[in-house]
């Protein structure tokens, strides 16, 4: 069925990039933003010659922010602050966004296997206490490979950790994940929720440099 397109700041980012790829193969239209429409438009270019019949638009993140229901926020934790700040006045109420962000200590030139303590207590949360009234956060795609998503020839069989406040917007969410052959969504409960599963990250770096692979995580025991 007809989905509406799905704004990515931070698309020109390698996690960003591979979702962009994923969607746009899955028949989402697929808005990459960035904070500088050149690299927006040369990323969106880049999807488009490796997904020929995908539907891609490279625009700044205010623009791109501006034409979706659904955006996904995928930067480095110590971008987070500043692109929210600069998307206040743009996003509105009943939008959904989904917070990718993991607030690794290589944040700040620490170890990418270490977190940063957040006062919220995730960034996710963060990230609700910045948006705007009425806007709903939600958390995903924190234990997903990059690197394997950008690989279109590689068969996804992973599952996808989503946590919010509200059953639709899960649901709704859900809806998208399932759209990328080789995704299962998992609802795991509401928003502060994040704070553990943001911390999946840096155990799946710190397993994917020891074991030299690209692991994801995978529940057992759902129907």
């Amino acid at each position: 069925m007809p989905h509406g397109p799905v704004a990515i700041v931070g698309a020109t980012g390698a996690l960003g990039f591979g979702l962009a790829l994923r969607l746009g193969r899955a028949g989402v239209p697929v808005v990459i933003g960035s904070r500088d429409a050149g690299r927006a438009r040369e990323a969106a270019a880049r999807a488009a010659e490796a997904v020929p019949e995908g539907a891609y638009s490279g625009l700044l993140n205010a623009e791109a922010a501006r034409a979706a229901e659904l955006v996904i926020l995928s930067v480095p934790f110590r971008n987070q602050s500043e692109n929210l700040t600069n998307l206040r006045d743009v996003l509105r109420e009943g939008q959904l966004l989904i917070d990718a962000t993991v607030p690794l200590a290589a944040a700040i030139s620490g170890r990418a296997t270490r977190t940063l303590g957040v006062w919220q207590g995730s960034a996710a949360q963060q990230a609700q206490e910045m948006a705007p009234a009425g806007v709903r956060v939600l958390s995903a795609f924190h234990t997903v490979s990059a690197a394997l998503l950008s690989d279109l020839e590689h068969r996804l069989d992973e599952d996808v950790l989503i946590c919010g406040d509200r059953r639709e917007d899960k649901e709704r969410l859900a809806e998208l994940v399932a759209r990328v052959e080789g995704l299962r969504p998992v609802d795991c409960g509401p928003l502060e929720m994040a704070r553990i599963v943001e911390q999946l990250t840096p155990l799946i770096i710190s397993i994917n440099v020891r074991h030299k692979v690209r692991a994801g995580i995978k529940i057992t025991g759902l129907a």
